[in-house]
């Protein structure tokens, strides 16, 4: 499994959308409009790959000076419990470090809340809704 950075409006990019489309908005009814895909052009886009075969992703979006927001978690059904979301995130982590970043914080839907928790996030405040379900603000401070 190789871990990398995503070049915006690449084949690898438009890959990344269709995964986070199949795994997190299908499934709510929901698409993505041209305007919820703008920012990406500015963040930074994370993809796991077996072979040429994206398998997960997720993308960080710069808040602050110290702090990111993981968004848009997702890996391919077929690829799940393997680890690859740990891969993911663990990556994302190491970025940040390197980039002098210092918390990364997350709006977990409330069945990956447990996940997180087990990579050291905490719940921070109530939970509430997000395309359509219940989700929770996570937050880690990263150890350097």
């Amino acid at each position: 499994m190789k871990i990398n950075i995503i070049p915006y409006n690449s084949p690898s990019y438009h890959n990344m959308v269709a995964l986070r489309y199949k795994v997190l908005r299908a499934p709510l009814g929901l698409d993505f409009t041209p305007e919820q895909l703008q920012p990406d052009e500015n963040r930074i886009l994370i993809g796991a790959f077996q072979e040429d075969t994206l398998t997960g992703c997720c993308i960080l979006s710069k808040e602050s000076p110290q702090l990111l927001q993981l968004r848009q978690m997702a890996v391919d059904d077929r690829f799940q419990g393997l680890g690859i979301g740990k891969m993911i995130v663990d990556f994302a982590e190491q970025w940040a470090i390197s980039h002098h970043f210092s918390t990364i914080t997350l709006h977990a839907r409330y069945n990956a809340v447990p996940f997180y928790e087990k990579l050291g996030y905490i719940k921070k405040g109530n939970p509430f809704t997000e395309v359509t379900i219940e989700h929770f603000v996570m937050e880690k401070v990263l150890s350097k």
